[in-house]
């Protein structure tokens, strides 16, 4: 049998433990090994953003990350974003604001998006910079910075067409 490596870490709030091989990934230990489907695997390669979490408050790409190294720290998921049973802030906008459509990057978007509003003050570009990982071939991104701003509060600034 082969080696296998104990993974315990927080998981969207709950503590939980592991036993992984060392090679596996974290996206496979939350969709196979936690049963949490709503990280998706769109490129294997780190380059989409379908498969964002957040480490330790920081949005990484979990198909990149070794399960191991998760190890004691935190990680949250798309399923992990609500609060007190209620949609996160910028999942709200972003239904209000039609910021989704075929929903295969939205997970990714929605934990990037909520890792923007806590980023904290800055401006909407910086904060839209945050997003730029995650690829989203449908809705142009336009209702997606909307929603971004909706749910910081602030006022979309643009031009009437």
């Amino acid at each position: 049998m082969s080696e296998r490596v104990v993974v315990t870490l927080t998981l969207n709030g709950g503590r939980r433990t592991f036993e992984v091989a060392p090679g596996r990934r974290l996206l496979d230990l939350i969709r196979e090994d936690a049963g949490l489907t709503g990280t998706k695997e769109g490129c294997a390669a780190g380059e989409c953003g379908a498969c964002v979490v957040l480490l330790d408050g920081a949005p990484v790409t979990s198909c990149l990350v070794l399960a191991a190294s998760a190890d004691g720290h935190d990680v949250v998921t798309v399923e992990g974003l609500q609060q007190s049973g209620s949609l996160h802030p910028f999942q709200e906008a972003l239904v209000a604001q039609g910021g989704v459509q075929c929903g295969f990057c939205t997970p990714g978007l929605a934990v990037t998006g909520a890792a923007a509003l806590a980023y904290g003050p800055g401006t909407a570009d910086e904060r839209a910079r945050l997003l730029a990982g995650n690829l989203c071939r449908c809705t142009g991104y336009v209702k997606v910075l909307e929603a971004l701003e909706s749910a910081s509060g602030e006022k979309a600034d643009r031009a009437s067409t």
